[in-house]
């Protein structure tokens, strides 16, 4: 009974290491995320609005900041039924392209990333409206890391990529227009 003590109290000493150490890379990946979109903006920033070939005047600024969060309810509630057709499209092709050939498995895995891909980004959306009503930088954040994800998941699903592209670019171009109109918290 002695003997079995110390090989749980190694077990139990192992297992609180792999935590501590898959806790350690979690922080590292969550690190390396961050600086890596911080990066990007800071590219953004420079080509989108130092450097633009357009820079918005005041007044159109101010109209797009205004309207925004109203456009994101718009096409929230457009979504809802997009949402639920791929939820219904995804359910319904799974089983058969499990059983058919790669197409079948392909339509279904695409229309799974569209859902998911979807979803969340409908709901940063959401958890945006509050602070883009109230011009928080935090909210112009949240449409940023939404349009991110929207653009790879355009990409993961092999849809339209040089639509997704250009739709990406354009959305960038807007928000960082934009950026200087919502400010931090304080």
């Amino acid at each position: 009974m002695t003997d079995t003590l110390p090989q749980n109290e190694t077990e139990q000493t192992k297992g609180q290491e792999n935590d501590s150490s898959k806790e350690k890379n979690n922080q590292k990946i969550q690190a390396t995320v961050i600086g890596l979109v911080r990066q990007l903006e800071e590219i953004f920033d420079e080509y989108m609005v130092k450097k633009a070939f357009f820079t918005f005047p005041p007044e159109l600024k101010e109209l797009l900041v205004t309207v925004a969060p109203y456009i994101i309810i718009i096409f929230t509630i457009l979504n809802i039924p997009l949402f639920l057709e791929a939820l219904g499209l995804s359910a319904m092709l799974m089983p058969l392209g499990i059983v058919a050939s790669g197409w079948g498995i392909s339509f279904g895995l695409k229309s799974i990333v569209v859902f998911i891909v979807t979803g969340v980004t409908v709901v940063m959306e959401l958890f945006a409206l509050p602070g883009l009503f109230m011009r928080k930088s935090s909210a112009w954040r949240l449409l940023f890391y939404a349009s991110i994800l929207s653009f790879f998941g355009n990409i993961l699903s092999f849809q339209s990529l040089v639509g997704g592209i250009i739709g990406a670019l354009l959305s960038w171009y807007i928000l960082f227009q934009v950026k200087d109109m919502y400010k931090d918290e304080k």
